[in-house]
């Protein structure tokens, strides 16, 4: 019988939590070199679909790892998405489709599939200790680390000590309750069941809603297709329905077998999962408290219309984690570790503003919210121009507006392009190695982008390309062509997608973070004498 391995006296990050973003964080440590140790009360990977869409952004992040290649290969992209009050159509519309991007802006996928291929990534990384059937009791914050207390399979308690403790434990939190910490805003009384069931359809991947439909009178109801022939159902709940009494199968079986004959999906039918939700806004108003970090549902839980919760879990993971290495690779000092919190509280709260707005239309609190809501869907049967206004904004990266990272605009005008903390832009370009993407040469270390036709690169960035790095976190330099042959320092942008989006001229400088965003632009660096070194020693150790 196999042994599982002794545990050591201390770890440098334990991550408590292994579901999809504790387990996505933790490839991204090993990716970057840090060793972690994940604990998870569950024996394995979740059971039910849960968090079902993956945005554009969650899969460049997952791409990082590699846990990309399964996902797309699993996964349903979007085609777009329709909406109905009572029996007629009152909203068409067709996702973004752009050859230059590398991913689909939106896939269908189960939670457990994205827990299973980031737990893959994380154990390819090495480094990487996953323990399920593990609970965290205590929490008990030191000057130079925190002692854990957790209890094993076999019921034994032990104790270890982290350099860095996050919470990615879900929005029951006991690293959140040990530590007296609050979430702060609001909960909406609105509940909705939710159900996957497992049957053979032909309908197109299309984000399905209807409103007072006459399978389910007074209900809204939601509808993702998911792999595995399987339909994620969501149906809102009367205010006088028990919540104990609608889970249970003989009450939830009918309403879906009713809405099923009324789309007219015949096939055989089973039920495989049913679960309650209802909507949240809430929020750590900090996500670092000394050497314990929070992500995910342990920090903020938004409501699930538009997809906002696991996407900006994942959206914490990617930036957390090269902060968190570098600090603990001695490459910066932990005040960088500030900006994670601040900048992902910033995010949160965006989140949580339109996913109220969505919120209060898929699911009115009170009388006078579900008047307008009518009014709304009504008007929309014979004015299209007010169609869009009944559509949950979807998922879309935040910009971290005055993050401390960002580095000033030097005041030489830029026509267009992102903004330092605006995520930066997918090109398609020729690489020699042939055609790819320029978000491939994210997620690993800095990069600048060198905007020039001239093989000969500014002094200042010529000086960073060469350098060894040792005290500077890891950057690579690839200049960027209108034209030429590429080589393994340049690529050539045939299409003009990246000069364009980046509203680049020659001799035009971006410095990329680590997770994909701007943090710095300069028209011209070599007139401006711009030292690379210099600005990421100004940005890693000298934050205030």
């Amino acid at each position: 019988m196999a042994t599982t391995p002794s545990l050591p006296s201390n770890v440098p990050v334990l991550i408590a939590g292994g579901g999809p973003v504790g387990l996505t964080l933790a490839a991204l440590l090993a990716h970057h070199g840090v060793s972690c140790l994940v604990l998870e009360a569950d024996a394995s990977w979740c059971e039910g679909s849960r968090a079902i869409c993956l945005s554009r952004r969650s899969l460049e992040i997952l791409g990082w790892v590699g846990a990309d290649r399964p996902l797309r290969a699993k996964g349903l992209a979007w085609i777009g998405g329709r909406s109905y009050f009572r029996d007629a159509e009152v909203l068409h519309f067709e996702m973004p489709s752009d050859p230059a991007e590398r991913f689909a802006p939106m896939v269908n996928i189960q939670q457990y599939y994205i827990e299973q291929y980031a737990h893959a990534a994380a154990l390819r990384a090495g480094g990487v200790d996953v323990r399920w059937s593990t609970r965290v009791n205590a929490v008990r914050p030191q000057a130079s680390g925190v002692d854990v207390d957790f209890q094993t399979e076999n019921g034994c308690t032990r104790s270890i000590r982290a350099d860095w403790l996050v919470a990615c434990d879900g929005g029951r939190s006991t690293v959140r309750e040990q530590l007296g910490l609050q979430l702060e805003g609001m909960q909406y009384e609105g509940r909705y069941v939710i159900v996957d069931i497992e049957q053979d359809t032909r309908r197109r991947v299309e984000r399905l809603a209807w409103f007072d439909p006459p399978s389910n009178r007074g209900s809204t109801i939601l509808m993702h297709r998911q792999p595995d022939n399987i339909w994620r159902i969501d149906y809102q709940l009367a205010d006088h329905e028990d919540p104990v009494e609608a889970v249970k199968p003989e009450n939830v079986l009918p309403r879906v077998q009713a809405h099923l004959d009324m789309i007219g999906e015949t096939a055989p039918w089973k039920p495989l999962w049913i679960s309650i939700y209802n909507a949240k806004c809430l929020t750590l108003p900090r996500y670092r408290d000394g050497r314990v970090l929070f992500a995910g549902d342990a920090a903020h839980l938004v409501p699930i219309f538009g997809v906002r919760g696991l996407n900006s879990g994942l959206d914490d993971a990617g930036n957390l984690a090269w902060k968190l290495s570098l600090v603990q690779q001695g490459h910066a000092g932990d005040t960088l570790l500030d900006s994670y919190s601040s900048e992902r509280v910033l995010a949160a709260r965006e989140n949580i503003a339109f996913g109220a707005k969505s919120t209060e239309f898929m699911a009115p609190p009170n009388a006078g919210f579900a008047l307008l809501r009518e009014a709304a869907l009504r008007l929309a049967l014979v004015a299209p121009g007010v169609r869009s206004l009944i559509n949950p904004r979807q998922t879309s990266p935040v910009e971290y507006v005055d993050s401390p990272l960002n580095q000033p605009d030097p005041g030489t005008a830029f026509a267009g392009g992102p903004r330092a903390g605006m995520p930066a832009p997918e090109a398609r370009l020729r690489t020699s190695q042939g055609m790819g993407h320029l978000t491939e040469f994210f997620g690993s270390g800095f990069v600048a982008l060198y905007f020039s036709n001239n093989p000969r690169l500014p002094q200042g960035v010529q000086r960073a390309a060469d350098a060894s790095r040792s005290g500077v976190a890891a950057l690579r330099v690839v200049r960027i062509s209108a034209q030429g042959t590429p080589d393994p320092r340049s690529v050539v942008d045939e299409l003009g997608q990246a000069w364009q989006r980046y509203g680049a001229m020659e001799g035009t400088l971006y410095l990329v973070r680590p997770d994909g965003y701007v943090m710095g632009r300069w028209r011209e660096a070599a007139s401006m004498g711009i030292d690379i070194d210099r600005a990421l020693e100004r940005a890693l150790k000298d934050l205030p």
